[in-house]
């Protein structure tokens, strides 16, 4: 299944305009038939870090990567994380390892998701999935479950914090998510969908849309109805979305940094970080896949030392 026939969407301008607006600013590098949106950001104790989220994109190797050097360096960059948007690749993990990177032990975006296949109708999507999710998604709609467009975002920013709470993770507040809402959706690339059961708002997530890929970046959801399925059937419309985008991915965005057999071995007694969205995102008939991960290019390597100390204290909350 081809991926990547256009760059990912957190390359795209309307991301650097977000996370500019969030503590971030973006600069942008070509090279040939390469370039790089890069975002910087000043950190604590005048570190400041350049990171390329799911980039370079073209031909970038090793043409482009000089470039990013004299960019970063004039910016005062300790250190340049990328996270290439491309599967482990022995020649460009050669090139990496020759222009002075190095594998990290720190990710900021997740390296592994399940993609989802949307090149046939929807009949052989559904029949590509789970038994049970099949059934959620068809006990939803008996259930009275619908699905709908909707600009409600303080409603989304407080059903995200419900989540929030209940299952013990960050979340973006209001300001976030109008910001993103207001960039993305005027331009096609973006749709809040909510679930709703009785007539009450019970989940919802943000699907966002560029050239022949789409991703499943954010999501909510209530105590209240859940017996219902509700999230199956917000899933479901967010493909048909896709679909109704011409798009051939669907990118469910995130699960467990593990092969598929350990996947499958431990979802069932799992729950803690993304083990439980993994049980969730398995039902829809997609295929596991990972990034080549995070690679550093140290420009201060006592700061570098300094900040791999930080996180591994405090932790670090990244571009997502």
């Amino acid at each position: 299944m081809e991926t990547k026939s256009e760059s990912h969407l957190l390359q795209s301008t309307e991301w650097g305009e977000l996370k500019s607006s969030f503590g971030w600013y973006a600069r942008t590098v070509m090279e040939g038939s390469g370039g790089a949106q890069i975002l910087f950001r000043n950190l604590p104790l005048g570190f400041k870090l350049a990171y390329v989220p799911l980039g370079p994109i073209g031909d970038w190797l090793p043409e482009l990567l000089p470039s990013l050097d004299t960019l970063c360096c004039a910016e005062g960059a300790f250190m340049l994380k990328i996270e290439p948007d491309h599967a482990w690749d022995d020649q460009l993990t050669s090139h990496l390892l020759q222009a002075g990177y190095q594998p990290s032990q720190q990710t900021i975006q997740p390296p592994s998701t399940i993609l989802v296949d949307l090149r046939d109708d929807e009949e052989a999507i559904l029949a590509r999935m789970k038994q049970k999710t099949r059934y959620n998604i068809r006990l939803a709609k008996r259930k009275g479950v619908t699905v709908r467009p909707w600009t409600d975002i303080r409603g989304y920013a407080a059903m995200t914090q419900e989540t929030a709470e209940r299952d013990a993770f960050g979340a973006h507040n209001q300001a976030y998510f109008q910001k993103t809402y207001d960039l993305f959706y005027p331009k096609g690339k973006c749709e809040l969908l909510v679930a709703e059961a009785e007539g009450e708002p019970v989940a919802a997530l943000m699907v966002f849309a560029q050239g022949k890929r789409a991703w499943y970046l954010y999501g909510a959801s209530r105590s209240a109805h859940r017996e219902k399925m509700p999230t199956y059937m917000l899933q479901w419309e967010a493909i048909r979305w896709a679909k109704s985008k011409d798009c051939q991915v669907y990118d469910l965005w995130g699960i467990p940094d593990a092969d598929e057999e350990t996947l499958e071995a431990q979802f069932s007694k799992r729950s803690d970080g993304l083990w439980g969205v993994y049980r969730f995102k398995r039902g829809f008939g997609g295929r596991v896949t990972r990034t080549m991960g995070a690679w550093d290019r140290v420009y201060n390597p006592v700061l570098y030392r300094l900040y791999n100390l930080v996180i591994r204290l405090r932790g670090f909350g990244g571009s997502e």
